[in-house]
């Protein structure tokens, strides 16, 4: 058993509380290799923002589980190296789809788990994020739960249409599971694609794909239900057509990527949205970046000379997101 606050590591609660008091809503970063986890804390630890370590089932097999426990100590350690005294660093586990998986993560050192039931019956869904709960709160270990379906593909996770939270819904499996969070599904999707052509208006200066609007009528009766309850928003990359459009003029073929506007995500921090997820942003920025050196430079074969770069975009999205959709910097306990 490793207890997460020997690694350094924080969970949930506390920043959750101040981020739904200070409306704006805490970076929850996938990452799967090295040079995500160095953008990640570096942008992080300079703008001192509290950061979730996010880490999904496939990303722990790749990373090997031992290997990414000490990796989250270090980036506790290398934090303090780059002059944040007071890192508040927490490892997640995203999209947990077992009890056994969620209990060997809080047994490894992580200091949050998300138990997804959302794909079960509404009563077999309580019955597992329970059964999560009461297992993690032994070991302070925060859990967050779902209601309602996300459309869309990441990693393991798929689902053809979404299916929004049912605000009436909440209160009974809030109280009854425990959960410390309630990931909702009001419009966000998993994936670069997150919604197909049909769904999307054109505008017409620019010629790109416009998403739908996000469904702010279902997070405010979600709201009026569970006041200060705090409330998180998965499949939320925007997609930053900047990427798309680098990656297409070097080999790439995505086509009809489409993302959330980040406007509408503000929008979602000044509610109890306190936690938002971002995953694709960083790959198609990573991507980008590899692509372009690739392009540009045919004879290299350094992958420092490639994932570098690679590294230097994701910082500065990371950034991006922290100071001017999230509104997360400069917001720890402690900014020395």
């Amino acid at each position: 058993m490793v207890d997460y606050k020997s690694l350094g590591l924080v969970n949930t609660r506390d920043m959750f509380s101040r981020a739904v008091d200070g409306n704006y809503a805490i970076p929850a970063f996938n990452f799967n290799n090295l040079e995500q986890l160095q953008a990640i804390i570096k942008a992080s630890s300079e703008l001192r923002s509290p950061v979730i370590l996010q880490v999904s089932k496939g990303a722990r097999n790749y990373a090997n589980p031992t290997l990414l426990r000490y990796m989250a100590q270090g980036a506790v350690e290398y934090a303090k190296e780059l002059g944040c005294k007071h890192p508040e660093i927490c490892l997640h586990l995203d999209h947990g789809d077992s009890f056994e998986l969620c209990k060997d993560c809080v047994d490894m050192g992580f200091s949050s788990v998300m138990i997804d039931g959302s794909a079960l019956s509404f009563e077999d869904n309580i019955a597992l994020t329970k059964k999560v709960v009461e297992y993690a709160h032994q070991f302070d270990v925060t859990v967050e739960g779902e209601l309602g379906v996300l459309a869309g593909v990441e990693d393991e996770v798929s689902a053809e249409e979404s299916h929004y939270t049912r605000p009436e819904e909440v209160i009974e499996f809030t109280s009854k599971t425990g959960v410390d969070s309630l990931a909702i599904s009001i419009g966000t999707s998993h994936g670069a694609y997150k919604f197909t052509p049909e769904q999307c208006t054109v505008d017409p200066q620019t010629g790109r794909l416009v998403p739908p609007p996000l469904a702010f009528d279902v997070l405010e009766e979600i709201e009026k239900k569970l006041p200060g309850f705090p409330i998180v928003l998965h499949g939320s990359s925007s997609v930053p057509q900047e990427y798309v459009d680098i990656i297409n003029a070097n080999g790439g073929k995505l086509k009809a990527a489409v993302g959330i506007p980040e406007e509408q995500l503000r929008k979602a921090t000044k509610s109890a949205v306190c936690k938002i997820n971002i995953d694709s942003d960083s790959r198609l920025a990573f991507t980008a970046a590899v692509r372009k050196v690739f392009n540009d430079k045919p004879a290299e074969f350094d992958p420092r000379k490639y994932c570098g770069p690679a590294r230097d975009l994701m910082e500065e999205m990371y950034k991006h997101k922290i100071v001017n959709v999230l509104g997360s910097d400069h917001k720890l306990a402690n900014c020395e």
